[in-house]
């Protein structure tokens, strides 16, 4: 039998290698090219995971990973070779940090950003795999308007159809439209963009529907939300991740709750086929963040 070495990167791209032949791979540290990767520094200081539990959660949330045990490297593709990557962190933007930019680093120690909703696309086995054939059936259709020879071919009757259409369109005299009242819009809040201490009661929980993982997550929907500051600001509803931090706090409806975070302006979605009782017969326009300090009264 024979035996044969090859660095992993080589040995990705070719499977098959001799048949009645055991391959050993050997799992060198990726050689970077600046070519071929375009790296995205972070602006300077960004989010770390506080524990291995937080990293759970994140995961989750951005649907990278729902599984007990967290997933600790990913992929990172391009259409000609791929690298393993981990997340170190990530940046918070928007009004109150309500969305992120993941932090990854390669095997080298480069850092880069990348969305979350990217990495995982690259996760799956067909990124990067699209055809870079033409497609023929542009080449017909593009000609169909003349004969060969020049001859221009006759318009077909759906064409015809068409015209006929518009001109009896055009024929009909125009009805007047109705004016609506306007809806009269609730004054924008000005948000602030670091943590602050609030006030709050629970009203219910919830489910949303996650497009990253493609689930119902669950949610504690927040009433009588106020920032307590020398001029208080009445938020009114806000909602918040059920995230394992508040499931110790055994939480009911009624209760009130003190707590440290972020809001952000972003509505609650409603959950994919789910009972009546976890949906929110009013909408939820803010997101806390990140609540940390929390006091069950």
């Amino acid at each position: 039998m024979k035996f044969m070495v090859f660095p992993l990167k080589w040995y990705n791209q070719t499977r098959n290698i001799v048949k009645g032949s055991e391959v050993v791979v050997m799992a060198h540290v990726h050689i970077e090219q600046t070519e071929l990767t375009r790296y995205i520094p972070p602006k300077g200081d960004y989010e770390t995971f506080r524990d291995v539990e937080h990293y759970k959660d994140k995961l989750k949330e951005w649907g990278l990973s729902s599984a007990k045990e967290a997933k600790k490297e990913f992929w990172y593709k391009d259409r000609t070779y791929q690298r393993q990557v981990t997340i170190k962190g990530y940046e918070t933007y928007g009004s109150g940090g309500g969305f992120a930019t993941l932090v990854i680093e390669f095997q080298d120690g480069n850092v880069s950003c990348i969305h979350p909703a990217y990495l995982k696309e690259m996760q799956q086995s067909s990124f990067g795999k699209e055809s870079l054939l033409t497609v023929e059936g542009k080449e017909p259709a593009a000609s169909a308007a003349t004969e060969p020879g020049g001859a221009v071919t006759q318009p077909s009757q759906t064409a015809k159809d068409t015209d006929t259409s518009k001109k009896e369109t055009a024929a009909k005299p125009a009805k007047a439209k109705e004016t609506k009242p306007k809806k009269e819009k609730a004054p924008k809040l000005e948000l602030p963009v670091d943590k602050v201490h609030f006030t709050a009661t629970v009203k219910q929980f919830a489910l949303t529907y996650n497009p990253f993982n493609e689930e119902n997550d669950e949610v504690v929907v927040l009433e009588h939300v106020q920032i307590v500051q020398e001029s208080p600001l009445e938020i009114g509803l806000a909602w918040c991740s059920h995230s394992k931090t508040l499931k110790k706090f055994e939480l009911a409806p009624g209760d009130l709750l003190e707590f440290d975070g972020k809001v952000a302006a972003k509505k609650l979605a409603k959950g994919k086929d789910v009972a009546e009782e976890f949906l929110v017969d009013t909408a939820v326009l803010y997101k806390l963040n990140n609540p940390s300090k929390i006091i069950k009264k």
